[in-house]
């Protein structure tokens, strides 16, 4: 396994927080970052198009000023979403600004990020690409990738059908380069076990909806804190990729989340209006719901996570040193 310079020496926990459609925004990035995990946003997140150059500008000042004022604090690069789909028309544009502004990792999704790997690898930048098959991971390694973020079963959003135990040894078995790992991650313990079965980093995104910071509506966020994992449904209606979502959100729409129909992948309108409206009304969620129960600030909920993280390695520890 291995990590780039980059992280190695900048992570205060071995996390990434996951880019999040419409709830990524620049306080909860800056917040993830000044706490020590990677913070990332969806490049579109920033509509119109100008807002963008604005984000970038202020996330790259406020960490700057960040590490300046403590220089003894781990402070983590940020990251942004690029996805690479040919209804996003912005992609191009977006890219050239993450170059002008020497964004530190770029996280692709959906097709084979050949552009954005030749863009960011001109700066010195990295990109971590999003898969839920060995076929997917397979040619994002032939497009030169400098890392893999294997989404699984349980993820909240576009997730995959496989679990980690099975996805992750399998690219270990042709990969050793760097592994993040997705899928029902919301506590310490977790972490640790996602470096246990060989990845390097976790990813995780819907824990750090339920923050302060995070650009979601209450009720959101209230109903991550009263859900559990039965509650989470498994649909490709909404944007053509089968995702998890919260049942309450799709019951509230007027829909039976047990009856939904099949989506069209053709349809998918990243950039346009119809893609915005599925996620702002139907609430992505992963399984691991059931393990949120409050709303707290995001340097808040990352100190928790690093605590229950280091207990979680102590009590590994303590047991095998006694099955001994």
């Amino acid at each position: 396994m291995s990590l780039p310079q980059l992280l190695r020496d900048n992570l205060a926990l071995p996390v990434i927080g996951s880019p999040m459609f419409i709830v990524s925004n620049p306080e909860l990035v800056i917040e993830q970052c000044k706490a020590g995990i990677v913070g990332s946003f969806p490049a579109l997140n920033a509509r119109p198009e100008p807002v963008l150059e604005q984000w970038l500008q202020r996330i790259t000042a406020e960490l700057a000023q960040f590490r300046q004022a403590h220089p003894q604090t781990k402070v983590a690069p940020f990251a942004v979403n690029q996805i690479v789909h040919a209804s996003n028309q912005r992609l191009q544009h977006d890219v050239a600004l993450c170059v002008k502004y020497r964004v530190p990792i770029m996280i692709t999704s959906l097709r084979a990020p050949d552009l954005v790997v030749e863009a960011a690898h001109s700066y010195g930048g990295l990109v971590f690409h999003d898969v839920t098959t060995i076929a997917h991971a397979k040619r994002a390694l032939k497009a030169g990738v400098d890392g893999l973020i294997l989404v699984c079963n349980g993820a909240g959003g576009h997730a995959g059908r496989l679990s980690p135990f099975a996805l992750v040894p399998e690219v270990r078995s042709f990969y050793d380069g760097t592994i993040i790992l997705s899928g029902a991650i919301a506590g310490g313990d977790a972490i640790l076990a996602a470096q246990a079965v060989g990845a390097d980093l976790a990813y995780i995104g819907t824990r750090f909806i339920a923050t302060r910071e995070a650009n979601a509506p209450a009720g959101y966020k209230q109903a991550l804190v009263d859900s559990a994992a039965e509650d989470i449904v498994y649909s490709s209606l909404f944007t053509g990729v089968h995702g998890n979502y919260l049942r309450s959100s799709i019951v509230a729409a007027g829909m039976d989340p047990d009856r939904l129909p099949e989506g069209d992948k053709s349809t998918m309108d990243f950039g346009g209006g119809s893609d915005a409206k599925a996620w702002r009304d139907i609430w992505g969620a992963g399984q691991g719901t059931g393990q949120i129960h409050d709303v707290p600030a995001t340097a808040e909920l990352v100190a928790r996570l690093e605590r229950e993280y280091r207990a979680a390695r102590e009590r590994v520890l303590a047991s095998s040193t006694g099955s001994a």
